[in-house]
């Protein structure tokens, strides 16, 4: 027979307490019951662990040195339980962005999740949709941002919320475009600035117009949003904002302005994407509902 957590947790529980019945009631259980776990452990180690007193027990020395190593079993027991416990409870949160959102939703998000204690061992991600979906798949990643819905029945999504895009320039630019309510397939191609090839935002501004990678436009290789904003901003062309990134790319790029396209508004859905196989357990929801929370000032204010 083997040592069992259970004597562990009686057995350091007696020695806590010093007394067989003080013991049993702090572990909700019967004193036989607890002599009887008692007896089995010192069978198992072959030696007494307590002496038994009319006024209670004392450890024999054996016991102060069985109770040493107790302790710093459950301890490991302890840290083991809380490194798997839901993310918010203890446990270690992997989560992934795409980079159209992670520098405008993080900083919003990041307060409510540490005041919730989810923030407390969360590791983030940034990558494109293919790579954050790749790690996803493999297990390096809990959960994922994306604006790209799941392809396969291996993952499962939720909405966050919708993005609207709005359409940027600088201000000489937009006063070209005058007074009249701008579709997106009346944008000249040669002057639309987009996100290098991978970057699910090109794709989804070239879907908006009925565009596709090779059609005649200014393509400067950019890689990031905000690259794309100061050159919207310096002339260069116009370009697709995300709402989201309003705040942020506006404050940065003074001379950028966006209007909104009329309606039907071109826009993406955000979502929060898991393996279909991982327990959801309550958590997802909970992430879920901060990330949508901390979206809210982002898309609050109005654009002309």
């Amino acid at each position: 027979m083997n040592i069992t957590l259970r004597q562990l947790r009686y057995f350091v529980a007696l020695s806590q307490q010093g007394h067989f019945t003080r013991a049993a009631e702090s572990l909700h259980v019967t004193q036989p019951a607890l002599s009887m776990q008692i007896r089995g452990l010192e069978d198992v180690v072959g030696a007494r662990l307590v002496e038994r007193m009319p006024s209670g027990i004392i450890l024999t020395p054996q016991g102060r040195a069985f109770e040493a190593h107790a302790r710093r079993v459950l301890s490991a027991m302890t840290e083991l339980e809380q490194g798997v416990r839901r993310p918010g409870q203890g446990g270690r949160l992997l989560l992934g962005m795409i980079p159209t959102v992670a520098p405008y939703l993080l900083p919003e998000a990041l307060p409510i999740l540490r005041a919730r204690d989810i923030g407390q061992d969360l590791h983030l991600r940034e990558a494109q949709t293919e790579k954050l979906t790749q790690e996803l798949a493999a297990g390096r990643l809990d959960a994922i941002v994306v604006a790209t819905p799941p392809e396969d029945a291996s993952f499962e999504a939720v909405p966050l919320f919708t993005d609207h895009f709005l359409l940027a320039g600088s201000a000489s630019r937009m006063a070209q475009l005058g007074h009249r309510k701008v579709q997106p397939g009346d944008l000249d191609p040669g002057h639309l600035l987009l996100l290098d090839e991978g970057h699910c935002l090109g794709d989804q501004a070239l879907a908006v117009c009925g565009l596709g990678r090779h059609s005649s436009r200014l393509d400067l290789g950019a890689a990031s949003l905000a690259t794309l904003c100061r050159l919207a901003a310096q002339g260069m062309g116009l370009t697709f904002l995300p709402e989201i990134a309003r705040h942020q790319e506006m404050a940065a790029a003074p001379g950028l302005k966006a209007i909104r396209f009329p309606d039907p508004q071109p826009a993406r859905q955000v979502l929060l994407m898991r393996r279909a196989s991982t327990p959801a357990e309550g958590w997802f929801d909970d992430l879920a509902g901060i990330l949508r929370r901390a979206a809210l000032p982002l898309l609050a204010d109005t654009v002309a």
